[in-house]
């Protein structure tokens, strides 16, 4: 894979382009600015990627020497360059949703997104927990960011929904990561929840969110927002969320906390399944 394609991790970038989309199905609107926001929420993300890659240069030499910056493909004032330039994009199809809209909040959140996504990967990755929460807060204000790009009170309100089921599930995802990476992490003095107070009780805290998500999940469609297809779809999700929180509760290994986070992401697809779904 070209380099400059790989370093976005364009699967990341799919899915969080796909929460516009499903805000997009949920409200029933196909429009300009549902486009421009999916080409915001593409740049932003890659952008995220992308600055999360060159300032995590020396940890990845150990975590991941595969990727482009660490393997030499990409040179790491290269990746800086890109990444600015894939946020200035972001941030120029934020100013013109909110143009179109005469609404400034997409604009606003596309400005705080790039403060977030900067500062998150040169400081609040390696801060206990909250660099953690700070990947999940990202991960649910897509959402938001899409209800906000409609314009509709109605949707806004399902969309805040949507984002909170999302904040709290990728969350309890990275946590398993920082579990999965702890070597790398400590090699390089980071100082990630694992590592500060133990890969046991970061499972355990990772489970407890997996769970409350699950608790959540049925509330969708007793409020009427989506049919009774999303409950037959998110019961899946949800069997598939417990398993990765077993695992992870079971062993903290680095094979086992990779498998749980692999799962969890299945889980959030096919949950995503569910919202396309149960909207109709």
């Amino acid at each position: 894979m070209n380099p400059y394609i790989e370093i976005l991790r364009p699967g990341n970038v799919i899915m969080a382009v796909i929460a516009i989309v499903l805000v997009a199905i949920v409200g029933h609107t196909v429009s300009i600015p549902i486009i421009l926001a999916m080409l915001a929420v593409f740049f932003e993300i890659s952008a995220g990627n992308v600055i999360n890659d060159y300032f995590d240069y020396k940890i990845d030499l150990i975590n991941k020497p595969h990727r482009p910056i660490p393997s030499g493909r990409i040179s790491p004032k290269t990746g800086r360059n890109y990444a600015y330039l894939l946020f200035i994009l972001g941030t120029i199809c934020g100013f013109l949703i909110s143009y179109l809209n005469k609404d400034w909040t997409a604009f606003l959140i596309v400005v705080i997104a790039d403060f977030i996504l900067y500062f998150y990967a040169r400081t609040l990755k390696s801060t206990p927990l909250i660099g953690n929460l700070t990947v999940g807060f990202m991960t649910g204000l897509c959402f938001a960011f899409g209800g906000y790009t409609i314009n509709n009170p109605e949707i806004i309100a399902t969309s805040w929904f949507l984002g909170f089921f999302a904040f709290i599930m990728t969350t309890a995802r990275e946590i398993v990561k920082d579990i999965e990476d702890m070597e790398g992490d400590k090699a390089e003095g980071a100082k990630t929840l694992p590592i500060l107070h133990g890969a046991k009780l970061s499972a355990a805290l990772a489970l407890i969110l997996i769970i409350i998500d699950c608790v959540l999940c049925p509330l969708l469609y007793v409020q009427h927002v989506f049919s009774i297809i999303y409950l037959g779809i998110i019961a899946i999700a949800v069997i598939i969320f417990i398993y990765s929180g077993i695992l992870i509760i079971r062993n903290q290994d680095e094979k086992t906390a990779a498998k749980s986070s692999k799962y969890l992401k299945i889980g959030i697809l096919i949950a995503f399944i569910a919202f396309a779904l149960g909207s109709f």
